[in-house]
C-alpha cells in the first residue's frame, strides 16, 4: 500500500503549522533538529510545544531569530541550500518550494528571479520552515500528497512592502489554477510560504479520496479565530495509486478487464420545502430526460430541520439542461456540482417469456458473460396487473428464468 499525507488545511496553512502538523503526526523533533544543523546558518532556536485549540491537542512550532539579516535574493538562498549536507532529495524540494516564491514575486514586481530579494521568506525562520518542511516530508518517505482547496482569508496584512489586501499579491499569484475560497476568516490564513508548499508539493487539489486513514497531525496557528480552530490537519493514509493514470489509460485498463469507464457529473441539492410527491414526480422526469441515476438521501440541516437530498448523475452534455429542470421543478436555490468517474458493465435488454406473459429484463454481461439481471419494474408491473399475480411471482419467474440458463 502507498503512504499518502493529505492536508486538510480548513484553516488555511503557513510554514510553522505545516511543521507543528508534520511532528504531531509523528516525525521526530531531534532528526528535524539534527538535519537543520547540515545548513549552513545560525542565528535561531527552534521552540516545539504541546498545546490546544479549540479542546484539540495539536503541535506548536516556532524559530525564535537572533540573526537580524532578514533579506536575502533567491541566489543567496539556493547556495545556502545547496551547500548543505541534506539529502538531495530534500535539497530539490526545498529549492522548488523556493522557486515557486520566486517566480511569483519575480511577476508581481517586475524583477528578474536571479536578482529578487526575499523579505519575509527570505527571512532566517521562513528558510528553517520550507527546509523544515522538505526535510519532514522525506521523513514520511510518500508516495503522493493530496491537499483540500484552499481558504484564504480577507482584509488585510502589513508586509515589508507595505499593508496588502488578503490574498497577498504573491499568495494569489502562487495558487493560480488551485481552488481557493475566502472562508469565514477577517485575516490572512493562507501566507505566501504556505501557498508554495501546496503549490509544490501537493498533486491534486480535492476532497478526501478513498483511503485508509492511520493517524491525524494538528499544527497549531498564531492567531485565535474564535471560531473554528485555528489548525492544520494532516491525514496519514494508505491507498493504491496509479501514477500519471489518466481517463484514456483507466479505459483501456477497465475494457481489458470486461467492463467500461466514463467521466460522469454529479448534481445535489438539498430540499425541505416539498411534499413527497413532488419529489417522486421530479425523479421520473429527471430518469425521463436522460439522466444516468437519480436518488434522494435524508439529511438534517440547520437547526436540526430534516431534509432531502436529491443527487442526479449525469454525462457533462446533460447537466445544463439537468440543472434547468432541477430549478424550474424545486423549490432549490443552489446546486452543487462534483466530478467524478463510473465503472459500469455492457448492458443488454431482453424480453422473458413466462407461461402466463413477458417481461423486459435488463442484463449486466462481463466478457460476454451474464453475471447479473434486473427485471424491469414498469413491465412486471403491467403484467401484474393483467395477470392478477403477485408483482413479488413475477420478478421471482423473471429470477428463475436466468438461474437455469
Amino acid at each position: 500500500m502507498d503512504k499518502i499525507i493529505y492536508i486538510d488545511c480548513f484553516s488555511g496553512i503557513s510554514g510553522d503549522m505545516m511543521l507543528g502538523a508534520l511532528i504531531d503526526l509523528g516525525f521526530e523533533k531531534d532528526v528535524l533538529i539534527e538535519e537543520l544543523k547540515k545548513i549552513p546558518v545560525k542565528g535561531y532556536k527552534i521552540v516545539v510545544n504541546r498545546n490546544t485549540e479549540n479542546k484539540i491537542a495539536c503541535t506548536d512550532f516556532k524559530v525564535k531569530i537572533s540573526d537580524t539579516h532578514t533579506s536575502r535574493n533567491y541566489i543567496e538562498i539556493k547556495e545556502i541550500i545547496n551547500s548543505s549536507s541534506l539529502k538531495e532529495n530534500i535539497k530539490k524540494t526545498a529549492i522548488s518550494i523556493f522557486e515557486v516564491l520566486a517566480t511569483a514575486e519575480s511577476k508581481i514586481h517586475s524583477v528578474p528571479a536571479d536578482k529578487l530579494h526575499f523579505h519575509e521568506v527570505g527571512a532566517l525562520d521562513s528558510i528553517i520552515d520550507i527546509v523544515g518542511t522538505a526535510i519532514g516530508l522525506d521523513y514520511f518517505n510518500l508516495k503522493k500528497i493530496y491537499s483540500a482547496p484552499v481558504p484564504l482569508g480577507s482584509g488585510y496584512v502589513d508586509t515589508a512592502h507595505g499593508r496588502l489586501p488578503v490574498p497577498a499579491p504573491a499568495t494569489a499569484e502562487i495558487l493560480r489554477g488551485v481552488p481557493v475560497y475566502a472562508g469565514d476568516f477577517d485575516f490572512e490564513v493562507t501566507t505566501p510560504t504556505g501557498a508554495a508548499i501546496l503549490k509544490n508539493c501537493a498533486s491534486s487539489f480535492c476532497s478526501i479520496p478513498f483511503l485508509n486513514i492511520e493517524k491525524a497531525g494538528y499544527g497549531s496557528g498564531s492567531r485565535k479565530t474564535g471560531k473554528i480552530p485555528n489548525l492544520l490537519r494532516l491525514l496519514l493514509c494508505y491507498g493504491n495509486i496509479r501514477e500519471n493514470t489518466g481517463m484514456a489509460e483507466i479505459k483501456s485498463e477497465a475494457l481489458s478487464e470486461g467492463f467500461d469507464f466514463e467521466d460522469v457529473i454529479i448534481l445535489s441539492a438539498n430540499i425541505d420545502d416539498m411534499t413527497p410527491e413532488q419529489l417522486g414526480y421530479l425523479t421520473e422526469k429527471i430518469l425521463h430526460e436522460n439522466a444516468l441515476d437519480v436518488w434522494t438521501e435524508p439529511v438534517f440541516m440547520k437547526k436540526n430541520r430534516q431534509a432531502v437530498k436529491l443527487n442526479v448523475l449525469c454525462r457533462n452534455e446533460e447537466e445544463i439542461r439537468l440543472s434547468r429542470i432541477i430549478f424550474e421543478e424545486t423549490t432549490t436555490l443552489g446546486i452543487r456540482r462534483s466530478e467524478t468517474g463510473r465503472y459500469f458493465l455492457e448492458r443488454k435488454e431482453e424480453i422473458v417469456k413466462l407461461p402466463y406473459g413477458e417481461v423486459s429484463v435488463k442484463l449486466g454481461c462481463l466478457k460476454g458473460k451474464i453475471i447479473t439481471f434486473s427485471p424491469e419494474y414498469e413491465s412486471c408491473r403491467q403484467l401484474a396487473r393483467k395477470t392478477k399475480k403477485p408483482l413479488k411471482d413475477i420478478y421471482r419467474d423473471a429470477g428463475r428464468f436466468f438461474s437455469t440458463r
